[in-house]
């Protein structure tokens, strides 16, 4: 039976803004108070996920949550009218108002941990919502997402669904941005492995000193035990503490996987050796052939890699065996970067083209290619148990455009998230939304 990676990209929503809230994340900060184009953002996703559709990849899409979540202020204090809500937080708290319009859930790497049905006990597929409690705007988000995740992949004989994790620190869980899955075929038994920036009860491990360590080993840990995974199926590795100090906030900013191929930086792994020993020997014990691209720190800096996200890229097997990378437009930007790369596509290796998209509202806030997609290894049989208005079609995509530009601002300002108004335009884009994708009623504003 065929099988396929298929990403599902977060649809960037319509309170984009740079509320710099991000602490950790170098370009989240730096852009921070910065007039967004949530409309621009919204188009450039769109751009990247017909690309790849037109390429012949599968390609699915995931809503943006409500914003700004009122029933998050009012669990803080904030009472009366929803309008009345919002002026109160502008007035008295404007940080948790700027939290509460976040549009970080178009990250939706974060979303979610997957494990496709050939590594799990039960023969399904299982979804994990992240608790991103290590930031506050981000760990509202787990509820909604699970609704939306519910609503598209549905049918229980084929997928399961797990809770987020509890919300403390010891079970700190940051999605996908922190997991990749190796294999020979999407569809055979894999490898997956978890990446991790500290233990919770384990003093043998360093942690950072400047910058949080976001994911723990005791949740991904617990998210391996909820799939149902094998010992022989599982690797945790340790991310690089000072690469972290430095900007590395998630493993997807130093390190992407796909199929056989781990490409990552020289620096971004604890016991890198052992690390890629243990890989290639349970890979080969799944008759995989195991390979990694490590670029050296001599060439590619860590500074390098975190201002041009060229780690935070989209690794894609194409029909011929070879791989084609997705970056940014700042990998273009960055002489040393784009060198590299032009030599890496002429070495004889297994990537062979690289393809840059212009994703700069996303990048601005700290986002590149891989943050905006789920990756997900489906046969044929359980893509055809996808909900079919979530996958991307020439139709779905001049649907989208055209909701993009009826319902988004071309501006907002950090001022502009105090106008109840903004409320009301997000929700009649929503209600409109699940129409579209057929998701049903996903969002509190629909169910309460």
């Amino acid at each position: 039976m065929k099988s396929f990676e298929v990403n599902f990209d977060g649809l960037v929503g319509p309170t984009h803004n740079y509320g710099g809230l991000s602490f950790g994340n170098v370009a989240s900060q730096s852009n921070s108070q910065q007039a967004s184009n949530p409309r621009e953002a919204a188009l450039q996703g769109l751009e990247k996920m017909k690309a790849l559709m037109d390429m012949g990849f599968v390609q699915g899409v995931l809503a943006p949550q409500e914003r700004p979540d009122v029933a998050a202020l009012r669990s803080l204090g904030f009472a009366g009218t929803d309008a009345q809500v919002i002026e109160r937080a502008a007035k008295e708290a404007m940080p948790l108002l700027v939290a509460s319009c976040s549009a970080s859930s178009m990250w939706v790497a974060n979303a979610a941990t997957v494990s496709p049905s050939a590594d799990t006990a039960d023969g399904r597929v299982h979804f994990t919502a992240a608790n991103l409690n290590c930031k506050y705007h981000r760990s509202i988000e787990h509820p909604t997402t699970s609704r939306v995740l519910g609503a598209m992949f549905a049918d229980s004989q084929h997928f399961a669904h797990h809770a987020a994790l509890p919300a403390v620190a010891q079970f700190g869980d940051e999605g996908a941005a922190n997991h990749t899955r190796f294999c020979r075929e999407y569809g055979e038994a894999g490898v997956e492995f978890f990446v991790f920036g500290r233990s919770a009860f384990d003093s043998r491990y360093p942690a950072p000193q400047k910058y949080p360590a976001r994911q723990t080993l005791e949740a991904s840990q617990a998210v391996a035990r909820l799939h149902g995974l094998s010992e022989e199926g599982v690797v945790f590795a340790q991310q690089n503490p000072a690469v972290i100090d430095q900007g590395v906030f998630h493993n997807d900013v130093i390190a992407v996987g796909n199929g056989e191929l781990l490409f990552h930086h020289q620096d971004a792994f604890l016991n890198t050796e052992q690390m890629l020993a243990e890989l290639h020997g349970k890979l080969a014990a799944r008759g995989a052939n195991f390979q990694s691209i490590s670029v050296p720190r001599d060439q590619v800096a860590v500074e390098d890699a975190v201002r041009s996200y060229l780690f935070n890229s989209q690794l894609l097997s194409r029909a011929d065996g070879s791989m084609l990378l997705i970056v940014p437009e700042e990998c273009r930007s960055n002489p040393r970067v784009w060198q590299y790369l032009q030599g890496l596509t002429t070495a004889g290796g297994p990537i062979r083209e690289v393809k840059v998209f212009d994703l700069k509202q996303s990048m601005q806030n700290g986002g590149g290619p891989a943050c905006l997609r789920l990756r997900v290894a489906l046969n044929e049989t359980e893509l055809a148990a996808v909900n079919p208005g979530v996958i991307l079609t020439p139709a779905l995509y001049d649907t989208l455009t055209a909701w993009v530009n009826k319902h988004y601002r071309d501006a907002l300002r950090e001022s502009d998230l105090a106008d109840p108004q903004l409320l009301l335009e997000c929700r009649t884009a929503l209600d409109e939304l699940t129409q579209i994708l057929k998701l049903g009623a996903v969002y509190p504003f629909q169910i309460n």
